[in-house]
């Protein structure tokens, strides 16, 4: 099994800033911090679904959109894709 490196959790954190902010242009891109769950963004389900599906197709990854609905946080969610990316 691959080491985690830094540098992928980073390029991982980038991409997942970097779609919450296209999909979320109204939220401020210092408020999307790693403790905060994407509806305290303002996200609604569609939004959500959105970003997750975006975030799957960029990182070129499978995996199932139920396995998302427990991801407590940002922080949470870059961690799972880093995992899933890793497979």
């Amino acid at each position: 099994m691959p080491q985690r490196s830094d540098t992928d959790r980073a390029g991982v954190a980038r991409l997942v800033h970097e779609t919450v902010t296209a999909i979320l242009p109204q939220v401020p891109a210092e408020q999307i911090t790693g403790d905060k769950h994407l509806k305290d963004l303002g996200a609604d389900s569609v939004d959500r679904v959105e970003i997750i599906m975006a975030l799957i197709d960029a990182l070129g990854v499978r995996e199932p959109m139920a396995r998302f609905s427990t991801v407590p946080d940002i922080d949470a969610l870059i961690d799972f894709l880093v995992e899933v990316k890793q497979r």
